[in-house]
């Protein structure tokens, strides 16, 4: 067995194996994760010495959590509690979140009174930190709202692409189910199964795949790649919704960490709206810039807009992406970011997951669509404090 493991190992190391992206529904059932498994008590030297109970969940091993009490979040009292109960509501008609919730979901339904639902039926238990080196970390996403046309025409010449006809996927879960979460991409050569064409190989290459429409700037979709989904506004008038259908399998790789290593610009100048100024101060560099990222992602046609890995449409400001290794996709959080940009103290769903979304007080925090929602997340970057809301009988 273990031999057979290597070997799928080296195959990984060679073809490229990652994890699906943010709109991967995954609506598989889960059981009960909120069985206390066990109780450690943390002594803290001082002079005022006190005693921490930190409780373990059965399905959440690799998460510790301290319990705590409404009266301790922050700015609790100026919470939107209609709007944190409508989108719980949404999030029950998932059955991950039914599965962690139960009877709650129903209850949810007949409530009139929003606070006094949660503030008697759920207890809050923090996530705890006290063992890592770096705080929490809340960054934003967004729906971005790219222009567009079904035909190619000036300025409308930059195809957003289906998947190609000759990238082939591998699940391997069946025989290897610690690979669950991974797929195998690549493409027959022979009797080989080697690496898909990487973004620099594929922009010199001609595609056979269906092209979904085309846009007026490559620059928008490449960020429409690293959001996972978006919206084109067609010439016609319509709207038009794109999300993921599948990648070439190759590692991304950030192009604002690659500009500060140039040293064309410094860490706090590498956002979204500062990559994009250099684009266009670097004209000619451009395509330097962007097959630095060998990973590239195509697309299809969809019916709604952003949908999450939980299945259901994002909410903005409440629906979060979340690493679902640490905390359960499904599970009702409140957070408390120190954010200059905006008020981010509450009730949020983890609705999502990422690929860039790694440890127990991460979250990245979906803004919405358009223009204003990509300026708020492209600049969000802030210490992040977590709780989870467990039904008070499972606590």
């Amino acid at each position: 067995m273990k031999r057979n493991i290597l070997y799928v190992t080296a195959i990984l190391l060679l073809v490229g194996c990652s994890k699906e992206p943010i709109v991967v529904i995954d609506e598989t059932p889960v059981k009960k994760p909120f069985e206390v498994q066990e109780k450690v008590g943390d002594g803290v030297q001082g002079s005022m010495q006190k005693s921490v109970q930190k409780v373990k969940l059965s399905n959440v091993p690799n998460v510790e959590l301290i319990p705590s009490s409404f009266e301790e979040l922050p700015n609790w009292e100026n919470e939107d509690y209609a709007a944190a109960l409508n989108s719980f509501v949404t999030s029950c008609k998932t059955t991950k979140t039914k599965a962690l919730y139960e009877s709650l979901c129903h209850a949810a339904k007949e409530t009139s009174n929003p606070k006094d639902f949660f503030m008697q039926n759920f207890a809050p238990y923090q996530v705890d930190t006290s063992d890592k080196k770096d705080d929490g970390l809340l960054t934003g996403y967004y729906e971005p709202l790219l222009r567009g046309s079904l035909k190619k025409k000036e300025p409308y010449i930059y195809p957003v692409y289906g998947t190609p006809k000759d990238l082939v996927t591998v699940k391997l879960a069946e025989q290897y189910p610690e690979l669950k979460n991974y797929r195998l991409r690549g493409r027959v050569e022979g009797n080989n199964v080697v690496p898909y064409y990487s973004r620099k190989e594929l922009s010199k290459r001609k595609l056979d795949a269906e092209i979904v429409c085309y846009v007026d700037s490559r620059i928008d979709l490449f960020f429409l790649e690293v959001q996972g989904s978006g919206r084109v506004l067609l010439e016609n008038g319509e709207m038009m919704y794109v999300g993921f259908d599948n990648l070439n399998g190759h590692k991304y790789k950030s192009i604002g960490k690659y500009l500060i290593e140039l040293g064309e610009m410094n860490y706090a100048e590498a956002s979204m709206q500062g990559i994009k100024k250099w684009c266009d101060q670097n004209p000619s560099r451009v395509d330097e810039l962007l097959n630095h990222n060998d990973s590239m992602v195509f697309f299809k046609k969809k019916n709604q807009p952003a949908t999450g890995a939980l299945g259901v449409v994002l909410t903005p400001e409440r629906s979060v992406a979340i690493d679902q290794s640490y905390l359960p996709l499904g599970s009702m959080l409140y957070m408390s970011a120190d954010a200059k940009e905006k008020n981010l103290n509450r009730i949020v769903l983890a609705q999502d997951t990422g690929g860039a979304i790694k440890g127990s007080v991460r979250a990245d925090f979906f803004c919405g669509y358009g223009d204003e929602a990509g300026q708020i997340a492209g600049k969000l970057k802030a210490p992040l404090k977590l709780w989870i809301l467990l039904p008070k009988k499972e606590s």
